[in-house]
């Protein structure tokens, strides 16, 4: 078989005439010294010819453009590989001059379609390193084709359509200084909008996109209890069941629980016996005996029981036996995660509710009563998410992802 049919028949260069096949070897500085690299001279088919770059429109000609140009292909193995083509010029009643539409790449882009599809793809699923020493590019390049093909991608999506039940979030990044509000579709699965910010002008942006009949459509809106997304949901979609994500209810549970470590651990330090002196170049104050034990129990105290290692189980234990305060508030940590956990009972779930409320109010741990206080200002919108099994946790998932 010759090397040009061996060509035609590759995916990427559909309706693409492959005129010759060249064997060279790359120029100094580009991928190293002798190395291999292939070319292939094609041309678009007759039904591709023509068109402008940015529409598909046939249109007439204009001039031969910058004469011959190359996008990069995928290599072929080791071997660096190209296609080599015309550029002419047509004129485009709606876009004017522009670059003939050739099959195999993406206006304006410098690589073939596939080419920019492999690493949009291994930006979502690799590291930064894996892209730019597999794929031979910059992270600028790849940032580029990342925005290349996803305007592409979202040009022919509607993300809003057949919107019901939906999440709102917030995430930070660099290094939590700066956050993105994120809507995800509970039915769909996946990210249907995101914009900086973190306030209600932000949520009124993403209603804005949505449109009125859209937000009247809504049914369900879970979320993390922020009065800021509350707030803007009641006012544009007055009919959408509002629910309080559960993932987020533990989260506060957690952060009490850590809270009363602390404290308890600032006892201990104070204490006789609670912190040794280390003299050098500056003296400093190291805690010692139950302090030291207590500040090395966080992650026994908030992960799940079911996940402990063997050594995490035995701090829990120590600290049932010299800690009670502690472990009352881990226990009352532990009760809220188990009662979220009952989904799709509404009436189990509320009279567990009932006995936890009870139990918090008379724990006598300030964090733990104050917690129970905001469960009882979002217990409807909890209640709800655990009747409809909405939660957010997913959300952040699929954000990150």
């Amino acid at each position: 078989m010759r090397d040009r049919s061996v060509w035609a028949r590759l995916p990427g260069v559909e309706n693409t005439v492959v005129e010759r096949v060249e064997l060279t070897g790359l120029a100094a500085g580009l991928a190293g010294d002798g190395q291999l690299l292939v070319v292939a001279h094609v041309r678009s088919g007759k039904r591709s010819r023509s068109r402008c770059g940015i529409c598909g429109r046939r249109c007439g000609g204009y001039d031969r453009g910058e004469g011959r140009r190359r996008w990069r292909a995928l290599d072929l193995g080791r071997v660096r590989a190209e296609l080599e083509a015309a550029a002419p010029r047509v004129t485009c009643p709606a876009h004017g001059v522009t670059v003939v539409a050739v099959p195999w790449a993406r206006h304006g882009a410098g690589h073939t379609r596939y080419f920019d599809d492999t690493a949009a793809w291994l930006a979502c699923v690799t590291s930064r390193t894996t892209i730019t020493q597999l794929m031979r590019i910059s992270w600028r390049t790849t940032g580029r084709i990342v925005t290349r093909v996803s305007a592409e991608i979202e040009a022919g999506l509607d993300r809003f359509a057949g919107l019901r039940r939906i999440g709102i979030d917030e995430i930070s990044y660099k290094k939590g200084h700066k956050y993105l509000v994120v809507v995800a579709g509970h039915d769909s699965g996946r990210l249907v909008w995101a914009a900086p910010g973190r306030d209600k002008k932000t949520v009124h942006a993403f209603f804005d996109a949505l449109g009125a009949d859209r937000s009247a459509a809504l049914t369900h809106v879970s979320a993390d209890g922020a009065g800021w997304i509350a707030g803007v949901v009641t006012e544009r979609a007055p009919a959408a069941k509002q629910c309080t994500d559960p993932f987020h209810v533990v989260s506060w549970a957690t952060e009490a629980l850590d809270e009363v470590r602390r404290e308890v651990w600032n006892h201990a330090r104070t204490s006789p016996g609670g912190h040794v002196t280390r003299s050098g170049v500056r003296t400093s104050k190291v805690a010692a005996g139950d302090a030291r034990d207590l500040k090395r129990a966080r992650y026994a105290l908030w992960k799940n029981p079911g996940n402990l290692t063997v050594r995490q189980d035995a701090k829990l234990a120590w600290i049932e036996k010299t800690h009670p305060y502690l472990y009352r508030a881990y226990l009352l940590k532990e009760g809220i995660r188990t009662i979220l956990q009952v989904k799709g009972q509404p009436k189990a779930a509320a009279e567990a509710l009932d006995r936890w409320l009870s139990w918090a109010a008379r724990c006598r741990i300030p964090q733990f009563v104050a917690l129970g206080q905001k469960i009882r200002r979002h217990r409807p919108g909890i209640e709800a998410a655990l009747e409809h099994q909405l939660s957010n946790e997913w959300v952040s998932y699929c954000t990150s992802s």
